[in-house]
């Protein structure tokens, strides 16, 4: 009986144990199922990180060439819209009040200055009723005669006074583009000797122009930009064409006859002239020709007609100049093209 039991124990013992080795075994190849499922959602895992990078990589690489592309269009839109008459100042408000509140400062800035001639004259000797009649802006050549003479009768007493009343005038003038500084230029060369008048008409002529800028710097942009868009725009055009040598352009145009004074001054702030630029090149650029009055002032008394003062020599002497302002530029663009 003991050995039976024995033989039968061993039988079960070896079935336990082989069951064992199957339970052993199964949980192995569970283990390394796991192992396996683990690995391969580890390698899908990081295939996913890897598409959603390349996916927001694209992402903002789409953003951001559709943001260069919408640059590029403004840009574009920008720089059309600069150049067209209705932008040249760089402002939108183009409104009928906008144009009459600038027109109103405009006059409220002139009266004043009126304001400040009247303290001057005020400061001047007791004139008869006859020389009053000749206290006024000459229009043409008998004004500036007559004027003239009474100025040269007081110069000599009231120097400072007559010097002032002069200086004022001319400045008046300018600012506001009024004609009739060429009388004045004619008569500075009548009342003051050569090295005297020519500065002066020099730093009158540009001191006044400035104020002229200035004042269309403050309220001019809409003046501009209603009443002369198209002209302004020509020639902002021309001035980005010549924006590197903007000195030696502007002396050249105040040199020759091409732009009408009064048009330079009030458009230059609007189409960005740096006033440095603006004020060196008319100081200098008036000289030539203020010269010429200056010199036609001496003989007044025999003057019929401005014209006169126009004879070929002066007219030789204003071409000089003139290309004697713009040969930089041109030697400029030559020895550019050389080393390049």
């Amino acid at each position: 009986m003991a050995d039976d039991e024995v033989n039968i124990s061993e039988p079960r013992m070896s079935r336990m144990r082989k069951t064992r080795l199957t339970e052993a075994n199964v949980k192995t190849d569970d283990s390394s199922s796991v192992q396996e499922n683990v690995s391969d959602f580890t390698q899908l895992r990081d295939n996913d990180i890897a598409g959603g990078d390349l996916e927001m990589e694209f992402t903002q690489l789409k953003e951001k060439q559709e943001s260069d592309t919408n640059s590029l269009n403004d840009s574009l839109k920008d720089a059309s819209l600069s150049t067209s008459p209705a932008h040249i100042s760089g402002s939108d408000d183009q409104a009928p009040g906008s144009t009459r509140r600038s027109l109103l400062i405009l006059a409220l800035v002139f009266l004043t200055a009126l304001g400040a001639l009247g303290l001057v004259y005020s400061s001047f000797p007791e004139l008869d009723q006859e020389e009053k009649q000749y206290v006024k802006v000459p229009r043409d050549i008998e004004d500036a005669k007559n004027l003239g003479r009474l100025l040269h009768r007081y110069k000599d007493k009231y120097y400072i006074e007559v010097l002032m009343g002069y200086f004022v005038v001319f400045i008046f003038l300018q600012t506001f583009a009024i004609p009739g500084s060429i009388f004045l230029s004619i008569i500075s060369g009548f009342l003051y000797p050569f090295y005297i008048a020519l500065p002066l008409v020099c730093f009158c002529s540009a001191l006044g122009a400035t104020f002229c800028y200035l004042l269309s710097f403050l309220v001019g942009r809409k003046i501009v930009d209603k009443y002369i868009p198209q002209r302004a725009a020509e020639w902002k055009r021309h001035v980005d064409n010549h924006r590197e040598h903007l000195f030696n352009y502007i002396l050249f145009l105040r040199i020759t006859p091409f732009l009408p004074n009064w048009f330079i001054n009030i458009t230059s702030p609007v189409i960005d002239v740096p006033v440095s630029t603006f004020f060196f090149g008319t100081l200098f650029g008036v000289a030539p020709p203020s010269f010429v009055f200056v010199q036609a002032g001496t003989t007044l008394h025999k003057l019929t007609s401005t014209s006169e003062a126009w004879s070929l020599a002066n007219i030789g002497l204003l071409a000089v100049f003139a290309v004697v302002a713009i040969l930089p530029v041109a030697f400029k663009g030559k020895l550019r093209s050389k080393l390049e």
